[in-house]
């Protein structure tokens, strides 16, 4: 039992080491052997809990992408209205993505995209995830009267693919007030449509 938490202590660390690496030099200039100096320890002890790059990369984004759906749901969660939750949604979402620099990377990197199927197969899972978030906010704000929706799978469709236009790689994250603006816009936008009446 102490060796079995020897050895997921050592895991873990390897983990967090490699997730400021990979963040830091990009998946494909990062080596192995950064990673095992970095928690000090030789590269086939590494290999030991790891049998590749590829499959230390995919722990790192797998466990971003977990810390990314807690601040979510811990977001959703805090609020009451239904208009509400989809605002702490986009917000939440975005500033977290600020700091989940190897999740935001697999989900906007076209070499990644195109060269690893662990890549595919995780975006492929959280765009899943995104529209059952979506969908349940809408069905949520259409049992309480807010929200007038006719087919609540295209809608939550429709929002989530205007959602990655705010993941694109040319939005400065950094300016917190611009992206609080555009947020506020599309929320705008959804609720209040731009239409004159």
């Amino acid at each position: 039992m102490v060796h079995e938490n020897a050895n997921n202590d050592i895991r873990e660390r390897i983990i967090d080491s490699s997730r400021r690496i990979f963040a830091r030099f990009g998946f494909k200039k990062t080596t192995m052997n950064e990673i095992a100096l970095g928690v000090n320890r030789t590269k086939s002890s590494i290999y030991h809990y790891f049998k590749s790059k590829e499959e230390l990369f995919e722990t790192v984004i797998e466990k971003e992408g977990e810390v990314l759906k807690q601040e979510i749901s811990k977001a959703i969660e805090q609020e009451t209205l239904p208009q509400r939750k989809l605002y702490a949604y986009i917000k939440t979402k975005m500033s977290s993505l600020e700091s989940l620099v190897n999740f935001y990377n697999a989900l906007k990197d076209e070499y990644l995209n195109k060269h690893y199927e662990f890549i595919r197969r995780i975006k492929e899972r959280f765009h899943q995830y995104e529209f059952e978030v979506i969908k349940g906010i809408l069905n949520t704000g259409i049992k309480d009267g807010t929200f007038i929706v006719e087919d609540v799978e295209d809608i939550a469709s429709a929002i989530s693919i205007a959602l990655k236009g705010f993941e694109h790689p040319g939005l400065d994250k950094h300016d917190t007030g611009k992206m609080e603006v555009y947020t506020n816009m599309l929320t705008y936008i959804l609720f209040k449509g731009i239409k004159q009446t």
